[in-house]
């Protein structure tokens, strides 16, 4: 095992949120060292890069990184033009890994398998918080190594882990099987992955702003292409969902994502249904005789869907699936840690009613930093989108400013730590204004007693049930609210 010096943090993961806690860190004098799983900066940034983000250049950049960057040849790129996943990767993250204060800091080809603290597994409390941790990772050829450090940030994102097809959270019968025909997030539609999808027959599960994303790519395709033909499942019938905050969103990008979906509704250029659940998947193979020997020739597969559409059981047959339902944190290499994680949408627990969906899915989300992001196991914090867990309303600002925090505090800046102030844009996407006594005692971070987080719970859960047309609205509270992130 390799032992590093006492101010030596490790940070998992090397995309903008890993790249800005290296920085923060190095500044403050601590010693990073930055493990990426990887062959370069932003690995999964790449794997949807063709895709513009909601955010202009100046929402994406951490300005400690800009500033660093600036001492170098780097160009400052247009701070109101809107990048891809690409375009942050080459314009920002590819020249902040290059920079002197990073050098020999970032572990390539390094797949973090496990984090614990050190000659302690999880159910021992002898001296616990004086132990450093051990990082357990994996090189590209397959070598297992031990690293020692003094605290965690791990940055490691939720990419690797969508969410299935499943309503209860889990793959639908056939999902597994037939995954090679079935794509999860934002494929890219347009030019990689076009012949898998021209001229096809494709479903489109999900609701969100990704899945808009598809919707509007295979639209694309079918204007070039007649027989592309794309149907789009809803799991609820809340169309008001897709229209985004509008002419009061902040971030215009997103909302003209769902005004241009809503158009292509209007338009009947798809078939839309909602509320929509898919059971089962079987893969069919049609078979055409030869013309002159009589053998039967297996053509592609296509797939069968049994579904659930308005309450009535119906099978559809498509040639290929996209699944845009989100994503979820991967927690398997943190299990020998003490974590202290809310049950719902698994962030940590101070942190999640400012984002659980249930509750609220404004865009704006109030500014957090270590209080909030800390576990019982000190000197350890899940930082960026996933920290947020299941929660779809990450934005790339307050990573920063979590890792900022987060950075004072390793360094001794107590004081500093504590005082987070960050102005994120204004989304125009809220929902519900219901909350009660202990959302609001939770939001302050007041301590809740043994009945106020039973009453909390409960509560929180009601509002999970009672979801119909906005998230966490009843009816006649949405008429007059904005619809979901």
């Amino acid at each position: 095992m390799k032992s590093l010096n006492k101010n030596t943090i490790a940070v998992i993961g090397a995309g903008p949120v890993g790249i800005s806690a290296a920085v923060h860190l190095k500044i403050r004098g601590l010693n990073p060292i930055v493990f990426e799983k990887g062959s370069s900066v932003g690995h999964a940034m790449k794997e949807w890069g063709h895709v513009r983000v909601f955010t202009p250049w100046k929402y994406v950049m951490d300005k400690e990184v800009v500033n660093l960057l600036g001492k170098t040849d780097w160009k400052h790129p247009d701070k109101e033009y809107i990048p891809t996943g690409n375009e942050i990767v080459e314009e920002y993250l590819y020249p902040a890994s290059k920079i002197p204060e990073l050098k020999n800091r970032i572990i390539y080809g390094a797949e973090v398998i496990a984090v614990s603290k050190s000659k302690s597994s999880k159910s021992s409390s002898n001296n616990r918080d004086e132990k450093s941790f051990t990082i357990h990772y994996k090189s590209e050829n397959g070598s297992h190594y031990v690293t020692e450090v003094n605290g965690v940030i791990d940055a490691s994102g939720t990419w690797g882990t969508p969410n299935p097809i499943g309503a209860d959270g889990l793959p639908v019968i056939g999902e597994i099987e037939n995954k090679e025909y079935i794509s999860y997030g934002i494929p890219d539609i347009l030019l990689k992955n076009r012949n898998l999808y021209e001229g096809k027959r494709v479903l489109v599960l999900g609701s969100g702003h990704s899945a808009i994303n598809v919707v509007l790519d295979i639209l694309s395709l079918k204007n070039k292409n007649l027989d592309t033909k794309l149907i789009w499942g809803l799991r609820n019938n809340k169309l008001d969902k897709l229209l985004g905050g509008g002419i009061n969103d902040e971030l215009p990008a997103r909302g003209a994502l769902g005004q241009a979906a809503k158009k292509a509704i209007s338009e009947g250029s798809l078939d839309l249904m909602a509320p929509f659940e898919v059971k089962e998947i079987e893969r069919k193979y049609s078979r055409n005789r030869s013309g002159f020997n009589g053998e039967f020739i297996k053509r592609e597969p296509e797939l069968k869907v049994k579904s659930e559409f308005d309450g009535k059981k119906i099978v559809l047959t498509v040639d290929r699936i996209i699944v845009a339902a989100g994503f979820r944190p991967n927690l398997d290499m943190l299990r020998e840690l003490r974590l202290d994680l809310d049950t719902i949408v698994e962030a940590p627990k101070t942190l999640a009613p400012m984002i659980d969906p249930n509750l609220h899915s404004c865009g704006t989300v109030k500014p957090h930093g270590v209080d909030e992001l800390s576990h019982p196991d000190k000197n350890f914090f899940i930082v960026g989108m996933k920290a947020y867990g299941r929660a779809p309303t990450f934005l790339m600002l307050t990573g920063y400013e979590q890792v900022r925090s987060i950075a004072d505090e390793l360094a001794g800046n107590h004081e500093a730590a504590r005082e987070v102030q960050l102005k994120l844009p204004e989304t125009g996407v809220c929902n519900s204004n219901s909350k009660n006594i202990y959302y609001e005692k939770a939001l302050d971070k007041k301590n809740l007693d043994d009945h106020d987080k039973i009453e909390y719970q409960d509560y929180r859960l009601s509002l999970r049930s009672k979801r119909s047309s906005c998230c966490g609205a009843d009816k006649e509270e949405s008429k007059t609210n904005h619809s979901c992130c």
